[in-house]
């Protein structure tokens, strides 16, 4: 008996290096395919120079503008020291009392039902005066000795608004306690200060 000859695996063969030969190819590209790179600087001196300018002006203008709309009327208040120079007698407020802001508003509150409505406030500049300094209103005749007594008796203090020469309008004011002073007491910042400042 004759024994048959194997077929042969040439065919099989052939795919395969045409396979990787085809993925030879498209790995590397032909020299006429590649592309030359150089490095670029992205910003040059001079455009780095330019743009410092130009961040420099901004601000520049910015600040102008600012402080150009805070010069009118209704401009906002932006430190103490504006509410210092607002305030009613000035140099008298600073030295012997602080400066303050007074805000007047009323509140309507119906039974039935029960409800709170609240007007709009007025705010205007006031002053309020340290209670060992309350000769200088008495001086002034803008409080009396009973008026003075009577915010002695409840551990308060004057308050005014209007200048002390035009009838102003007198108040015996209450100090808050600083613990309710959010302002003061952060919170996780610990105990409050204690008050140094007791009018």
């Amino acid at each position: 008996m004759k024994r048959r000859s194997r077929p042969s695996d040439r065919n099989y063969d052939y795919d395969r290096d045409f396979r990787r030969d085809y993925e030879n190819s498209s790995d590397s590209p032909t020299p006429g395919q590649r592309q030359s790179k150089t490095f670029t600087p992205a910003l040059t001196a001079t455009s780095i120079a330019i743009l410092g300018g130009i961040f420099v002006l901004g601000i520049g203008v910015g600040i102008g503008i600012s402080s150009a709309s805070n010069t009118g009327p209704a401009s906002n208040v932006f430190s103490r020291e504006s509410i210092d120079l607002n305030a009613p007698n000035a140099e008298l407020c600073v030295q012997f009392g602080a400066s303050a802001i007074a805000i007047d508003t009323r509140v309507f509150v119906t039974l039935n039902p029960f409800n709170a409505y609240v007007a709009q406030p007025t705010m205007r500049p006031g002053c309020v005066i340290r209670n060992a300094n309350w000769a200088l209103l008495e001086q002034r005749k803008v409080v009396n000795s009973d008026q003075v007594r009577e915010c002695r008796n409840r551990m308060n203090t004057f308050g005014f608004i209007g200048e002390l020469e035009n009838s102003p309008q007198v108040e015996c004011v209450y100090q808050n306690d600083a613990a309710k002073n959010l302002f003061i007491n952060k919170p996780g910042a610990g105990a409050p200060p204690p008050e140094t400042e007791r009018f």
